[in-house]
C-alpha cells in the first residue's frame, strides 16, 4: 500500500520520488546517551524524530515539499563517555555527514538542507560556515528546542533543566510514555560551578557529566506530564513547519536568504 505520508523519505518508493519535486530536506541529528534512570538512551532519538514528522507533515500540507530524511542517532558526546553504552561521534564526522547529504541533494536538484538538531552536545554552526564555501546548497540548523521555546515557549514548565529534565521526561511521556520509568528517576540536582562567570553564563568550558550529576539526570523530573509534552511540541511544530513553508517558497535570487531591503538602523533599548 501507498504511503500516506510523502514527506518520509523513508516510505517512499522510486516510482513516487520521481514525481514528488521536493524542495527542501529535513536531516535530524539525535544522540545516544543515557537520561537520568527513567528515560531511554535514545530520547533525543524519539524527540527530534517526532517534532520533525510533525513539522514536515504540517508543511506539506501547506504546500511546502519537504522531504524528510532518515535521523542520525549520534552525536558529539564527549562529556558523557563514563556513562556505559555511550554513543560519541566527534563534531567534524557529524559536519562530514552534513557535507556529504548537502552534496547528494545537489546531485538530485534540491538546495535547501535543514538541519534539526535534536542534541545539546552537537553545534553545527561553525561546520555549516564551512559547507558554505564547499556546496552551493543552502543549509541552515534549527535547536527544535528553542523553536519551542521560543516567545516564553519555556513557560510550559515549572523547573528549569537541561538533560532528562521536566522538558524531556514531558517529551518522552507524550511520544512514548511505555519508556519511561518514573518511579526510578532521581530529582536531577546538579554541582555548582566553582566559577562565578559559569555560574552567571559568560564563561563556559566542556562539562563532564559524570562529575556535574549524579546519574546523568540535570533538571527536576517529577512535575513533568504528556499534557505539557504536547503543548511544547505544539509550539516546535508551528514554528518549524512556517520556517519550511518560508524556505520552500523563497527564490534563491542574489539577495537570498535576505530581503531585497536594507533595514534602517535600531537603537538599543
Amino acid at each position: 500500500m501507498p504511503t500516506k505520508h510523502p514527506w518520509r523519505l523513508i516510505e517512499m518508493t522510486l516510482k513516487m520520488v520521481r514525481k514528488a519535486k521536493y524542495e527542501v530536506a529535513v536531516l535530524p541529528f539525535g544522540a545516544t546517551e543515557p537520561h537520568n534512570l527513567h528515560l531511554p538512551y535514545g530520547t533525543d532519538i524519539y524527540e527530534v524524530a517526532e517534532v520533525c514528522d510533525r513539522a514536515c507533515k504540517a508543511a506539506w500540507n501547506k504546500g511546502a515539499r519537504v522531504a524528510l530524511l532518515p535521523t542520525i542517532p549520534f552525536g558529539c558526546d564527549q562529556n558523557m563517555m563514563e556513562f556505559p553504552m555511550t554513543i560519541n561521534v566527534d563534531q567534524e564526522q557529524l559536519d562530514g555527514i552534513v557535507l556529504s547529504v548537502a552534496n547528494s541533494l545537489h546531485k538530485h536538484g534540491v538546495n535547501k538542507l535543514v538541519v534539526v538538531n535534536g542534541h545539546g552536545g552537537n553545534n553545527f554552526q561553525g561546520g555549516v560556515r564551512t559547507i558554505r564555501g564547499k556546496s552551493p546548497v543552502f543549509v541552515s540548523v534549527v535547536n527544535w528546542y528553542q523553536a519551542a521555546s521560543a516567545h516564553d515557549g519555556k513557560l510550559v514548565f515549572e523547573y528549569y533543566g537541561e538533560h532528562a529534565d521536566e522538558m524531556e521526561t514531558s517529551m518522552i511521556q507524550a511520544i512514548a510514555p511505555e519508556l519511561v520509568d518514573m518511579d526510578s528517576a532521581d530529582d536531577g540536582g546538579v554541582r555548582p560551578s566553582l566559577f562565578q562567570g559559569a555560574r552567571d553564563g559568560w564563561v563556559w568550558y566542556p562539562r563532564q557529566w559524570e562529575r556535574l550529576t549524579t546519574n546523568s539526570g540535570h533538571g527536576y523530573p517529577h512535575a513533568a506530564s504528556a499534557e505539557k509534552g504536547e503543548k511544547y511540541m505544539k509550539q516546535a511544530e508551528e514554528r518549524m513547519a512556517q520556517f519550511f513553508v518560508e524556505l520552500a517558497r523563497a527564490r534563491q535570487d542574489k539577495f537570498f536568504p535576505f530581503q531585497n531591503a536594507v533595514a534602517k538602523p535600531r537603537k538599543q533599548r
